[in-house]
């Protein structure tokens, strides 16, 4: 993988688009990754049950994968009685989770409740789409373990167009430390009640703008300058990933972009409040 690790938030973010292509290529060449994709498209289909699903070890951890739940691969029990259960049900364990990650997997297996099959599994479309899914989760995850604060602004621009309240930003942790640190918010609001946190966002930001990609573009980019301030995340000249963008623009490939280096002690001799 190429590795984020030394940037700015803002450059990690450029560096990782720019090669976003080779690093979900490389995804499909780790000898793992490939084990796993190989398993789920020749037995998905043939899956019945989200307790097969369960059974079939490769499968169900390529599907755990797939939605960001890796740590949660030992829940096998939980997770069956989670997708055998009616969301329709107001009561159902599939809405008393707090996981949204959990939901998503939920409807899009699309299992029967009370034990049923899914006729999903069996799209050779939807199993493209699933594949898709599990690359681009594992470079991310790749992206924030070598970078969190390019991490969470991947991550909230991956899930950003199916936010529809604030209630989804808050359930999530990466989503509401991204929203925390854009909006100027305390992490001591974590222990406010969950509906005054919800109107406390929606008086500082439209959450309808999470539908406008350009909208979603402004507030990543105010997202980095803030971060990188607040966790002293300073630029590395030396950076070997800083060096291939470097070379990536001199041979004409991946746009142009331009190192700015921001004297963060000046700006706190200005008063400068993330917070404000």
């Amino acid at each position: 993988m190429i590795s984020l690790g030394g940037l700015g938030t803002q450059l990690g973010i450029k560096l990782f688009e720019a090669t976003r292509d080779k690093q979900i290529d490389l995804v499909a060449r780790d000898a793992l990754s490939a084990r796993q994709i190989a398993a789920f498209s020749e037995r998905i289909g043939s899956i019945g049950s989200a307790k097969e699903l369960i059974a079939d070890t490769e499968v169900y951890t390529f599907v755990m994968r797939a939605f960001d739940l890796e740590d949660q691969i030992f829940g096998k029990a939980l997770i069956r009685k989670t997708l055998e259960s009616d969301i329709s049900d107001s009561g159902a364990l599939v809405n008393r989770l707090t996981d949204q990650n959990i939901k998503t997997m939920y409807k899009t297996l699309g299992f029967a409740p009370g034990g049923g099959g899914s006729a999903n599994l069996a799209d050779p479309d939807w199993q493209a789409n699933m594949i898709d899914r599990f690359k681009e989760r594992i470079v991310l995850n790749n992206a924030a373990e070598d970078n969190e604060g390019a991490g969470l602004a991947l991550d909230f621009k991956a899930k950003a167009s199916g936010i529809n309240s604030w209630f989804d930003v808050l359930k999530d942790r990466d989503l509401g430390k991204f929203m925390r640190r854009a909006l100027g918010v305390p992490d001591a609001v974590i222990g406010v009640d969950i509906d005054r946190q919800a109107e406390i966002f929606a008086q500082k930001f439209d959450i309808a703008k999470f539908k406008d990609p350009a909208e979603v573009d402004k507030l990543i980019s105010r997202f980095a300058a803030v971060y990188d301030v607040i966790e002293g995340v300073g630029p590395q000249q030396s950076s070997p990933a800083l060096t291939l963008m470097q070379g990536a623009v001199a041979a004409g490939q991946g746009g142009s972009y331009a190192i700015v280096t921001i004297d963060i002690p000046s700006i706190a001799r200005t008063g400068y409040n993330a917070y404000r």
